[in-house]
């Protein structure tokens, strides 16, 4: 017996059905995503490039590959072979030079210069004055001998003085002693002075300047060394020289005292001969000064050398005797 009731079997068996859906209703939709990003559009190929013509094979074989060698460089350059390491030397020339110098170094440099030219000039210095290393031994003994001659003529005016000093000490009449010895001094001083004429041995030099090439400082460098030679009285031409003898001019036209002399240049000198004449004759003495010059020298000894040019007294202006 069937009611209504009795639930309608669905199509499964034993399984209830659910609400119906009502008519009319749509399905949902199901929620849209992010929209997917379309594709580019493909680029363009580029067209492809003509190929190079194949160059000759001598071309190519002279173009060097690259390899583990050779470095790479830009397309269209060659290849540049990779530089070798440098040595030690290398490594120094190159820190040497250019030379990069910072102001503490130029002036170290600058200090340094001038330390060198100081030690030249006293090297130059010391040279000159050691001028006789290069002479022969026979000058060396000659410059001795009168080097002795010389300290024996000290020697000797000495002890000349000291017996002077002894008279006068143990004379009973001092006086005329004393007046006797002022005489002697007077003398002495009056051929010194050039107020009296002197003679006695000595030597003759004669230099000749035709070419009128000698100054007045080699005149005056001869009076140096025939006084340092032991010559008591000279006398040039007509000219005596004195203490305050001076010279002047210029070459050909030298003036003594303010007098002209002409050449040749005749020198009367008194004095030992053995001790003048070597003396201008040394190396690089007087003689090969001349000669240097262009002038004729010729030096004579004679016994008696008369020095006969005066000059007159002269009170002084202002010396007096310290025993006034």
């Amino acid at each position: 017996m069937s009611t209504d009731d009795t639930p309608e079997k669905s199509g499964e068996p034993g399984r209830p059905e659910g609400p119906k859906k009502p008519e009319g209703a749509e399905k949902p939709k199901r929620p849209e995503g992010p929209e997917k990003p379309q594709a580019p559009e493909p680029e363009p190929r580029p067209e492809p490039r003509p190929e190079p013509e194949a160059e000759p094979e001598a071309e190519r074989e002279a173009e060097p590959a690259p390899g583990p060698d050779l470095e790479p460089v830009e397309p269209g350059e060659e290849y540049a072979a990779p530089t070798a390491p440098l040595t030690g030397r290398q490594r120094l020339v190159n820190g040497l030079w250019p030379p990069r110098l910072t102001r503490a170094q130029l002036t170290v440099a600058l200090l340094l210069c001038v330390l060198g030219l100081g030690l030249a000039i006293q090297v130059r210095s010391t040279s000159d004055n050691s001028a006789l290393r290069g002479a022969r031994q026979e000058d060396l003994v000659r410059i001795l001998d009168e080097l002795d001659n010389r300290t024996k003529r000290l020697e000797d005016e000495k002890r000349r003085l000291e017996n002077q000093r002894t008279e006068l000490e143990s004379s009973s009449n001092q006086a005329a002693e004393a007046r006797k010895q002022t005489e002697q001094k007077e003398d002495q001083l009056g051929v010194l002075a050039g107020t009296v004429t002197a003679q006695g041995p000595g030597i003759e030099l004669t230099v000749s300047d035709s070419k009128g090439a000698v100054e007045a400082d080699k005149l005056l460098d001869t009076i140096q060394e025939l006084r340092a030679a032991g010559a008591e009285a000279i006398q040039i031409n007509d000219v005596r020289v004195v203490a305050d003898t001076y010279f002047s001019g210029t070459a050909g036209k030298v003036e003594i005292d303010g007098k002209k002399v002409s050449q040749p240049y005749k020198f009367k000198v008194i004095g030992k001969s053995q001790d003048l004449e070597p003396a201008l004759n040394i190396p690089g003495g007087i003689v090969q000064t001349l000669e240097k010059e262009q002038a004729g020298v010729s030096v004579s000894r004679s016994e008696k050398i008369i020095v006969d040019a005066l000059r007159p007294a002269k009170r002084p202006d202002y010396a007096r005797s310290s025993s006034q």
